[in-house]
């Protein structure tokens, strides 16, 4: 059963599911991927909880390291 929209919104809110004053978001009851930040400007961030967020985030520092070793590498 997927949780509502209210409930989703109150765990986002909630500074328990919150690591490092806000920085980090875990939440086991939640199967979101990408949950927004409590302050909307500052954007989105995983949820460190869902196995998937590891994978993205290899990822994306897997495509920074190879633009990083291919502009500094010798020709």
């Amino acid at each position: 059963m997927k949780p509502s929209k209210e409930l989703q919104e109150e765990w986002a809110k909630n500074p328990r599911y919150w690591k490092l004053g806000g920085l980090f978001y875990f939440n086991r009851e939640d199967d979101r991927l990408l949950v927004d930040k409590p302050n909307p400007t500052y954007g989105t961030t995983f949820n460190f909880a869902h196995k998937q967020s590891y994978l993205y985030l290899l990822l994306i520092f897997s495509f920074f390291g190879f633009i990083v070793f291919m502009v500094t590498r010798n020709h």
